[in-house]
Order: C-alpha cells, then sequence, then structure tokens
C-alpha cells in the first residue's frame, strides 16, 4: 500500500512538474509598464480586419478605401504586409495576387512595380505600400481627436529564411518610426517576435495561431503544426497578446495562456454583432469583418449601423 500511494504521489508530482514547465515554457511577457499602457489604448478599439471592406460597396480588403472607410468611422484596421523581391513592403493578405487580382503573382518574387499594374477586385483599387496605409492613420494634432484609432500590422513572412526575417521586420519597424501612428504588431511566424523582443522590446507584439489540429488544417510537417497550435515558440518570443481563431478559443493552449497566465486575448475573426459581444464579453479584442459595429469602443453595444 505504501508503495502504491508512493508511486500515486511521485506521479502527481511528476505530472504538476510537467504542467508548471508548459506553463514556463509558453508563458507571455507580463509586468512591463510601458507595453501595458500601450496596450491600454489599443484595447479600447475593434479593428476592422483587412480594413473596413465591403465588395458590395466595390471597396476591396486591403485597400486604402478599406482603411480610408475605417479611419473614418473610427476603427482600427489589421493589415497584412509582405516584403517584395527588391525589399519593398506591400500591403496585401496571400502571398499570391490570384484571388484579389485575377493575375497569378507571387508577391516575394514580384517587384513593387509588378504588384502596382494589377487592380484589387475588378476595381480601381492598387495594392498599397506600407507607408501609404500609415499616411491614414497619422496623429492629426490640429483635430479635436489627435490620436486615430491604432493598427493591427501582421507581418507575413511567407516561410522566408531569416535574414528575409530580419529585413521585413527592419523595414517595417522603420515605416512605422517614419509615421506618428499607434500600433501593435502580430504574426504567425514566431521568428518576427523573437526579432522583436531582441531589437525593439517596446513594441507591444502579439502571437497568431488557431488549432490547426481541430481545423483539419493538418500539413505534411504534423510537429510543426502541433507547435503552432500550442504556441510553443513564446518560449522564444514572449508574446504580450495572443491573437486567436474566435472558433478556437477554448482549446487547452488559449486557456492555459490566456486564462491561466494571463496573455492579452485578440480574437478573430468576428462575424457577427453576437459574437462581438461574445468576444468583448470575454476579455477579449475584436477583429471584426462583413459588419459595421455600433462603435469603436470595447464594451459598448454592438448594435450594427444602418
Amino acid at each position: 500500500m505504501r508503495r502504491t500511494s508512493s508511486r500515486i504521489a511521485a506521479g502527481i508530482g511528476i505530472a504538476a512538474g510537467a504542467v508548471a514547465a508548459t506553463a514556463a515554457v509558453v508563458a507571455p511577457r507580463r509586468g512591463d509598464s510601458y507595453v501595458d499602457a500601450r496596450w491600454q489604448r489599443l484595447r479600447g478599439h475593434r479593428f476592422a480586419h483587412r480594413g473596413l471592406h465591403d465588395a458590395k460597396l466595390g471597396i476591396p480588403e486591403n485597400s486604402l478605401a478599406a482603411f480610408q472607410r475605417a479611419h473614418d468611422l473610427g476603427f482600427g484596421a489589421e493589415l497584412d504586409v509582405h516584403l517584395t523581391v527588391e525589399g519593398k513592403l506591400a500591403v496585401i493578405h496571400d502571398s499570391n495576387t490570384k484571388r484579389m487580382c485575377g493575375t497569378e503573382l507571387t508577391v516575394e518574387k514580384s517587384t513593387l512595380a509588378q504588384l502596382r499594374d494589377l487592380t484589387l477586385a475588378d476595381t480601381q483599387e492598387h495594392i498599397p505600400t506600407l507607408d501609404e496605409v500609415l499616411e491614414l492613420f497619422e496623429f492629426d494634432t490640429a483635430s479635436d481627436d489627435p490620436e486615430p484609432a491604432p493598427l493591427i500590422v501582421e507581418v507575413k513572412t511567407a516561410s522566408a529564411g531569416w535574414a528575409r526575417v530580419a529585413e521585413l521586420c527592419e523595414k517595417t519597424m522603420a515605416a512605422l518610426d517614419a509615421h506618428t501612428v499607434s500600433y501593435c504588431i502580430e504574426s504567425f511566424d514566431p521568428r518576427v517576435l523573437v526579432w522583436l523582443r531582441r531589437h525593439r522590446p517596446e513594441v507591444v507584439r502579439g502571437q497568431l495561431s488557431r488549432d490547426f489540429l481541430r481545423d483539419g488544417d493538418l500539413g505534411p510537417d504534423v510537429p510543426r503544426d502541433f507547435a503552432a497550435t500550442v504556441m510553443l515558440g513564446n518560449v522564444f518570443a514572449r508574446p504580450d497578446f495572443v491573437a486567436y481563431k474566435f472558433a478556437d478559443r477554448t482549446t487547452p493552449a488559449v486557456e492555459l495562456v490566456v486564462r491561466a497566465l494571463g496573455a492579452k486575448p485578440v480574437y478573430w475573426t468576428i462575424r457577427t454583432p453576437e459574437d462581438l459581444v461574445s468576444c468583448e464579453s470575454d476579455g477579449g479584442v475584436a477583429i471584426f469583418e462583413g459588419f459595421v459595429p455600433a462603435s469603436c469602443r470595447a464594451g459598448e453595444d454592438a448594435k450594427p449601423r444602418a
């Protein structure tokens, strides 16, 4: 009996140690008052996914028109940044332009001029540069509300090597430094967050993820997909927030990193007023799409605009 009890106690101890070790591995950054203050500015807003786009209005995603509309209605905006072949910053979601432009080019293998020749979704809108988007969200000191809504900048590495990842990070930060905007940065690639942790620790950084196991999106590299689902890259990245797919928010990884360890939650993509209320009631910052909430302020009534 004593031997059995000892084995049980040892098993409990090993399990507790494993849980503690896991928690230490994926724990977010905490206790930075400067970062916390910047986060408070960010969390008071709702963010239009790829700008406030609407196909029925002829406003395509990640277009200047979509970002202008988000700005004019007081929303923050989420946007995607890629590095072109000659090192310019293009704002588009996919690495392949076929879906949005009808012509098949790989962003990372094309020049900015080649990309600018394309139009978005049969409109007159073109693929913008990061600088063009940032200009829309500059602080206006002459305005009654000089600080516009902030941006969530997603850095898209397209599985590039470390040198290109570093170049993308450096140039993205140089563009942001050149404009008086409020922002945070997120990426599916933990290397982006590692670069920020090393070189720009004052920047609010977030790990993007989803439950790849649940969604049936497993590729040939199952260990990599598992690591992404449970955010094992946090051991190096130490993100401030976790931007997780809203439908996957009850996964054990989110329960651990957000609820137990205190990472700030961001959820994507919120597509109904009801989900918006649920997201914000759960303490999350919303990246929304497909409807227009009543206000950019989190926690207010989510009744749609007419």
